[in-house]
């Protein structure tokens, strides 16, 4: 397929009608999962930028010789555990158009090749050398077991997993030197590097070094990455400084690979994207000049099922990096508040509502509390929107108020959402009772006479 698409919807119009089928003949649901599973799907999308109904942490960035910018990073499945048995990998030529190359890598392996476990996959980073893809991944199984696969192709599949001897913990990553030395990243709570031999499948024991980084001095909890800007290393991580939890990427920075490292600071942090989130882990990316974060969220008011996202960030002239805010437009410009926004894209959230996931795959707020709020940033008001749609699934009933800029004035519309079965969708239309230009975040607040379950919120948009 060479179409970009932006929702599901989208996606089974588009395939009914080339196959000219009819929508009673076939389950809606089980096509749409058939669709999103196929290899090369093209998507369109803001943050998160994973397709809807699916979920990926730990994004590790990188831009490769064929122009094209590839996101490797760990597969969320379940409520009830961390990860899966595979890996998928995001693809783009501009940050915006997404493509979603599914199943990259699996432990559980064809027969004729080598698996070495039958198990779940933490996070992986993927380097290019030789003429080859090598793949770094690590397990659950056998002390957090740390692994190579190799491919001739950026976005896999990734063949003939193997042991890599010496590394013992979680999360590694591979940092390729202007000189074209490798070295090999892990750990946890004390970060471990090592350099790397030419075939990029072992480390020199020789050359190990322990506490890079660690807690007491970096907030380092895992996820190590290592970047070079300007003969400035930069050590990314998991940042357990803020919270009590690890929510944040933060980095420190050294003139030389091997430390030692002064403590830099947070680069971007996920508290408020979700009532339960506790983790994040990501990576800084150089693309066509430009820098980024990558990051995960938490979804569905658990630890387990994240979605990868993406903020672009700027440095200082001694190097530093600054701090950056959790966005829904990502790397793209302030979104069209007269296109259909899915109210699941909120990079902000307060009470206990949160993004859900029904059985179709698709993503919704859920859980609506009294004065629960959510925060969309930003919307470019090239125009005074007349009024404000948005579909609901009511259940107890109350107030959608929506306001710009903070969450007191102006108050832009205000829609009363009636008692409802819980299944039933309703659009609602109503004024915008205020006037507005330029560039501004979005706030919703919620409210009821009830404490809980008011309503379901799908979309929202302005209009002309």
């Amino acid at each position: 397929m060479t179409r970009s698409w932006q929702d599901e919807q989208s996606l089974v119009n588009f395939l009914f009608s080339t196959m000219n089928l009819s929508m009673k003949t076939f389950n809606r649901s089980l096509i749409f999962f058939l669709l999103l599973t196929m290899n090369g799907l093209k998507l369109s999308a803001i943050n998160p930028i994973v397709p809807t109904g699916h979920y990926m942490a730990d994004p590790a960035g990188h831009q490769w010789k064929d122009g094209r910018f590839y996101v490797y990073g760990s597969r969320d499945e379940s409520k009830g555990y961390y990860c899966s048995r595979n890996y998928d990998v995001l693809s783009t030529e501009d940050l915006i158009n997404w493509t979603f190359h599914k199943d990259c890598f699996s432990t559980v392996a064809p027969k004729d090749e080598v698996s070495y476990f039958d198990d779940y996959l933490y996070a992986p980073d993927c380097m290019y050398k030789n003429g080859k893809y090598y793949l770094y991944y690590c397990t659950s199984g056998s002390g957090e077991v740390e692994g190579v696969a190799v491919s001739d192709k950026p976005e896999g599949p990734f063949h003939n997993g193997q042991l890599m001897k010496g590394p013992t913990q979680i999360d590694p990553a591979v940092f390729l030197d202007d000189d074209g030395q490798a070295y090999y990243l892990w750990g946890q709570f004390s970060a471990k590097i090592a350099r790397l031999k030419l075939n990029m499948m072992e480390i020199d024991p020789s050359t190990i070094k322990d506490g890079v980084v660690t807690e007491a001095k970096h907030f380092f909890h895992e996820g190590s990455q290592m970047v070079k800007r300007n003969g400035i290393y930069y050590f990314v991580y998991a940042h357990i400084g803020r919270h009590g939890m690890a929510t944040s990427i933060g980095y420190s920075y050294s003139k030389s690979p091997m430390g030692p490292f002064k403590y830099g600071g947070v680069i971007v942090d996920n508290f408020g994207c979700d009532p339960n989130v506790w983790n994040n882990h990501g990576s800084v990316a150089e693309f066509n000049g430009k820098w980024y974060v990558f990051y995960h969220r938490a979804t569905q008011g658990v630890v387990t099922m994240r979605q990868a996202c993406v903020e672009p960030i700027t440095f200082n002239e001694d190097g530093t990096i600054n701090e950056v805010e959790m966005t829904t437009q990502g790397a793209s410009a302030p979104l069209n508040p007269f296109e259909q926004l899915e109210a699941y894209r909120s990079c902000y959230l307060t009470g206990k509502v949160r993004m859900d996931c029904r059985p179709d795959g698709s993503q919704y707020l859920n859980r609506i509390e009294n004065l629960n709020t959510a925060a969309y940033k930003y919307f470019n008001f090239k125009k005074q929107p007349k009024s404000y749609t948005v579909k609901v699934v009511p259940q107890k009933g109350g107030k959608i108020i929506v306001y710009a800029n903070n969450l007191c004035l102006p108050v832009l519309a205000v829609i009363d959402v009636p008692q409802g079965d819980g299944k039933t969708a309703q659009e609602i239309t109503v004024p915008v009772t205020d006037r507005i230009s330029g560039v501004h975040p979005v706030y919703i607040r919620f409210q009821g006479e009830e404490d809980e379950d008011l309503f379901q919120l799908d979309w929202f948009r302005f209009n002309e």
